[in-house]
């Protein structure tokens, strides 16, 4: 993932709540003009300074298998709405910090230009005791998240899972000697949760054939000759073989999340893409193979203000950093995270909300503790995220919709933000009749009635929930809204 000096996480169109990743400390590692121009464009443009090192990213998909195979794969992915994002590896042994100095982010063996040589040698001393694969994903399936994807191999180029074909991995090259995909992919399989891995495709920084535009993210104080690489070499050496050894060696993988197509060709997206669904057809695999291939679309750190036509699905993570970062306590309010896995629920997506455990295999109590308290406010309004689709409507003032086709009409789910104060919820321009209203949580029935203005709904003079209620709207036939 790509950690920027500002980032801006949107909701539903209005800034919820602002996460600024480090623009002090990060100023001496980029020129002062571009960090200007990238604040000025976040600001301008409402959305998160954010290079996925992906030059497809704002288009549109190019399928290919038939769209009802495209569906296929992807309908346990569009029922779950929610799932687990890992990032972990040797940057977490100190807290993206490296002999002293501040690394800023995951990044760091970058961002310090730390020789592969010296960075390969925290490895000597990773040996995160206290991981506990099934201990993480009943934290992810007590949040109500349905999968967990992990960074089986970041931008650094060290593999967290045993790799035959790469000695620079856990089980090989630190005292832990475990391999931590293997154990969550069989705590998922006992909890009952899909699993998946992701992989640092476009940019490896142990490999020397691994070219980023004008070196822009490439290995060029080890390697700094940009000319000479050849991202054939690495793709044959390295990718596919460790992809097959993923797909192979821990069963079912349901999603293989790659990150930073960057430099990658066509042939090579179309040839990765080939392998995975040979070796594993229900794979679903995200844009990030590149060249505007995948089953679905990516948003990191922000959410679209109208979503996508494809499948899409946001990342974020929960406070400033993607990898552990000893200090930052700069946790998004529970509240926050809740309306945002509304809104994208609301407009189709899917929300990948990420932790970045300790290097002692711990995830922060700041994490846990807020998806423990989402997957409360799951508990009692689940139905109206898992298995939704988007809102019919193109703005609601009070708050945002979900919907789920049932019989011969609809179910609409409100979610209420703001709780009217003079006790009448108004559903604007809705023609259907009503069939019935409750609240979702207890099933307290609501008188409801439809005039000029659309449906009107007496509801209690106090909220259920002061950060999202749920009202259950039946109506009948096809949905008719002006």
């Amino acid at each position: 993932m790509d950690q920027r000096p500002c980032s801006l996480s949107i909701h539903g169109g209005a800034a919820q709540g602002l996460s600024f990743m480090h623009p002090v400390r990060s100023s001496r590692f980029w020129p002062k003009a571009w960090v200007a121009a990238l604040a000025l464009a976040a600001a301008v443009s409402g959305m998160a300074a954010v290079d996925p090192g992906d030059a497809h990213s704002e288009e549109s998909l190019i399928k290919l298998d038939p769209p009802e195979r495209v569906a296929q794969r992807l309908e346990w992915w569009s029922e779950a709405r929610f799932g687990l994002f890992i990032h972990w590896g040797l940057y977490a042994q100190d807290g993206c910090h490296w002999k002293g100095q501040d690394g800023i982010s995951e990044h760091m063996m970058q961002h310090l230009k730390i020789p592969l040589a010296e960075y390969a040698k925290i490895a000597d001393d990773f040996n995160p005791a206290k991981f506990d694969a099934g201990e993480w994903v009943r934290i992810a399936k007590d949040a109500g998240m349905k999968y967990v994807i992990i960074t089986a191999k970041h931008h650094d180029g060290f593999a967290m899972f045993n790799s035959p074909s790469s000695d620079y991995n856990i089980v090989a090259r630190t005292p832990f000697k475990r391999d931590p995909v293997k154990e969550l992919a069989e705590a998922c399989r006992r909890q009952g949760l899909k699993f998946g891995v992701y992989y640092s495709l476009g940019r490896d920084w142990q490999d020397p054939d691994v070219p980023t535009r004008n070196g822009y993210r490439s290995n060029t104080w080890d390697y700094p000759d940009e000319a000479k690489k050849d991202f054939r070499k690495y793709f044959e050496r390295k990718v596919k073989p460790q992809v097959q050894e993923l797909l192979t060696q821990y069963g079912p993988i349901a999603v293989l999340w790659f990150d930073t197509p960057e430099e990658i060709p066509k042939d090579e997206s179309l040839e990765l893409a080939g392998l995975i669904h040979r070796l594993q057809p229900d794979c679903i695999i995200n844009q990030r193979v590149g060249n505007r291939f995948g089953d679905y679309r990516v948003a990191e750190q922000k959410i679209p203000e109208s979503g996508f036509s494809d499948p899409w699905e946001t990342c974020m993570t929960l406070n400033r950093h993607w990898g552990y970062y000893k200090g930052d306590e700069d946790w998004k309010p529970t509240e926050t995270l809740i309306r945002h896995l509304i809104d994208i629920a609301s407009k189709g997506g899917n929300f990948l909300l990420n932790v970045g455990p300790t290097g002692e295999g711990v995830i922060p109590a700041g994490s846990a503790g807020r998806l423990h308290e989402i997957g409360a406010w799951l508990k009692v309004n689940g139905d109206a995220i898992y298995g939704t689709t988007a809102s019919p409507f193109k703005k609601l003032d009070w708050g945002r919709c979900t919907k789920k086709t049932s019989g011969d009409g609809m179910t609409l789910y409100l979610h209420v933000f703001d709780w009217p104060a003079d006790g009448k919820l108004i559903v604007p321009g809705l023609r259907n009749a009503v069939v019935s209203a409750t609240l979702l949580a207890g099933g307290q029935p609501l008188p409801a009635s439809r005039d000029d203005q659309g449906v009107t709904i007496a509801v209690p003079a106090t909220a259920p929930d002061k950060i999202s209620s749920t009202i259950v709207l039946t109506v009948k036939g096809p949905l008719q809204i002006e």
